[in-house]
């Protein structure tokens, strides 16, 4: 396996239970069931962590929207655009691999954010990852994309 450096961790968010805000953190740990103390722990492994660009931000930025990081709903705020890898894609951060499970559906709670953000961000919102190794994601952690070697 070869392992190619895209990018970098720009900031980490977790939700508390019982709470609708976003917490930054400077490190996460991850396992099997998705990001420790995250309300959405333990929920559905393909959508445990929400990986999204800072373009997503810059985009909506482009249409006069400010809004902080945290509010698209992402767990990996990343200064790299994956909105393009296929399910199925590994990416190595910290001491955990990642695996790419499918592409982030829109929510209401954008809605209340700016009425034309569902539309703008339709496919630019994030994408789920589900944890295939366990370890821990720091704040500018470096990510690599892990190539299978094909055959």
């Amino acid at each position: 396996m070869k392992e190619i450096s895209i990018g970098n961790i720009s900031a980490l968010f977790i939700s508390q239970r019982g709470s609708s805000t976003r917490e930054t953190q400077p490190s996460i740990h991850l396992d099997l069931k998705g990001i420790s103390h995250d309300k959405f722990y333990d929920k559905d492994i393909h959508r445990s962590v929400l990986i999204t660009s800072k373009e997503s931000y810059t985009l909506a930025q482009k249409h006069h929207i400010e809004m902080p990081y945290g509010s698209l709903g992402e767990n990996l705020l990343i200064d790299y655009n994956p909105y393009h890898l296929p399910s199925g894609t590994q990416l190595s951060i910290g001491t955990c691999i990642l695996e790419i499970s499918q592409n982030c559906t829109l929510c209401d709670h954008l809605s209340s954010i700016d009425k034309r953000l569902p539309t703008l961000l339709k496919h630019d919102r994030g994408i789920f990852a589900k944890v295939t190794q366990e370890g821990e994601i720091k704040e500018d952690d470096e990510i690599f994309l892990i190539e299978k070697p094909t055959s």
